[in-house]
């Protein structure tokens, strides 16, 4: 197209300055044998560490283990304190060799993977005291054991109880893993006979539609028990999308490399779907930069090649990726792998876990500064998955928010109408003036009542116009 000359001159030509280097860090993957650094692995070849069998036979399931390992590379406070940590923690251990070797352990404080799978007693901070186990009321909308049917047409299929790492935020400490100290889980085995009861609930609702298949973690079924679970939902006439959610791709990429049995196991039951007009996705959860090395990125790589496609759902949390240049980054280079990124989550209300927590304006913050850094449709939303049951909401979508308390309040028309669900900020993190008045028990139910009642008041003037 040409300029057009307007009295003789030509209008000004508006050139973008070239950009700094800093717009393509997001291709920058961590390559080489880095896992010889941790003097476990340190004569581990590149064959066995990119062997899924190996990287499971290795996952450290004991806190001696995983300590012992550290013995030489952290100092003995550390170890004590991780020690300490692990036994008041919700979550079992489970760390993968993988996850281990991405650790910067020159600042084992500060690195933002430690803090999400090694707690530590020196950072722990008191729950909220509006925290419960199953914050989200999971297990309330329940009509069998293990499926959630909260929405009109979605329902989340929880088919088993294990992961192949146990992160400290999981939202799901109720069921997952092994019981704990102070935890006794419920159980969600993957047993042919629980399955049959929720096929047969999910054939009686013909408005269902979407089936996310999670736990637990899809990582860990076999290749037949995916089959099983794909090819019974494909055949289900009203089901039309399907998503296996899984924190595989960011703790055990090897798992695609070298397990070709579940790979075409998974990739069938996307092309099977292909062929009836369904839609069949992988539903992933990286935290941060860090754990996309270019072992993810040749993982990544062979499921987009086989037509599964990928969304992202990040957890917000604190000093791990509550900065936007963190949140920007890592929005990249999900898309650089094609990975599409999807949800950014506050937070949930999980036991043990209080010192992980943003406040909801940290999220609306971010949410501005990452929206117009990189395309719109790999933008991610932020959302709060509102306790008691009310699902995800837009973070700013709230009828009221009370920076002094911390206290949001959100609706959720379409999901339960008439009802109001609250949200806590982090305690720590609030005015002296709230944290005061959190600290007093009486104040408790008040500070809910006022918020509540703002909020109602709100939501009344705007249905009467």
């Amino acid at each position: 197209m040409e300029l057009k000359v307007v009295n003789g001159e030509e209008p000004p030509r508006h050139v973008k300055p070239p950009a700094d280097p800093s717009q393509w860090a997001h291709r920058e993957l961590r390559a080489g044998e880095f896992w010889q650094r941790i003097p476990a692995f340190a004569d581990v070849s590149e064959e066995q560490f990119l062997d899924h069998k190996w990287q499971m036979k290795h996952t450290i399931t004991k806190v001696e283990k995983l300590l012992g390992a550290l013995k030489g590379i952290v100092s003995e406070a550390f170890i004590k304190d991780a020690e300490e940590g692990f036994r008041i923690a919700p979550m079992a251990v489970r760390v993968s060799p993988y996850m281990l070797s991405l650790i910067n352990w020159d600042d084992p404080y500060g690195d933002p993977i430690r803090r999400q799978f090694i707690p530590v007693l020196s950072t722990r901070l008191p729950d909220h005291p509006r925290l419960t186990l199953d914050s989200l009321g999971e297990q309330g909308d329940a009509p069998v054991p293990g499926l959630t049917h909260r929405y009109p047409d979605k329902a989340l299929f929880l088919a088993l109880d294990t992961c192949p790492v146990y992160c400290r935020f999981c939202t799901r400490s109720y069921a997952v893993g092994p019981d704990q100290e102070n935890v006794e889980k419920i159980s969600l085995k993957a047993k042919g006979k629980r399955w049959d009861v929720i096929f047969d609930y999910i054939k009686t609702r013909p408005e269902l539609e979407d089936i996310v298949i999670s736990g637990g973690d899809s990582w860990n079924l076999r290749a037949a028990q995916v089959e099983l679970l794909g090819n019974r939902l494909l055949e289900i006439p009203h089901i039309r999308r399907m998503r296996f959610a899984s924190k595989g791709p960011a703790v055990m990429p090897q798992k695609v490399l070298t397990d070709d049995a579940w790979v075409d196991a998974i990739l069938g039951v996307t092309q099977r779907g292909r062929e009836l007009g369904k839609d069949v996705m992988l539903h992933t959860h990286f935290n941060h930069p860090n754990e996309i090395t270019e072992i993810t990125r040749r993982a990544m790589q062979r499921l987009f090649a086989g037509g599964l496609h990928i969304r992202n759902q990040t957890v917000l949390q604190r000093d791990v990726n509550d900065d936007i240049a963190t949140q920007q980054l890592l929005a990249r280079r999900c898309s650089y792998i094609n990975v599409h990124p999807y949800y950014v989550y506050q937070h949930d209300l999980v036991r043990g876990t209080e010192e992980l927590r943003t406040r909801v304006s940290t999220t609306e913050r971010l949410e501005k500064h990452v929206r117009g850094s990189t395309a719109g449709f790999n933008t991610p939303a932020f959302i709060v998955d509102a306790p008691g049951g009310g699902g995800k909401r837009d973070v700013h979508s709230y009828e009221h928010y009370n920076r002094v308390t911390g206290v949001s309040v959100y609706t959720a028309p379409a999901v339960k109408p008439g009802k109001f669900f609250l949200y806590f900020d982090p305690v720590d993190l609030l005015p002296e003036e709230g944290q005061q008045r959190w600290a007093n028990p009486d104040e408790h139910q008040k500070i809910c009542d006022e918020a509540l009642e703002i909020a109602r008041a709100k939501v009344a003037a705007e249905a009467e116009g």
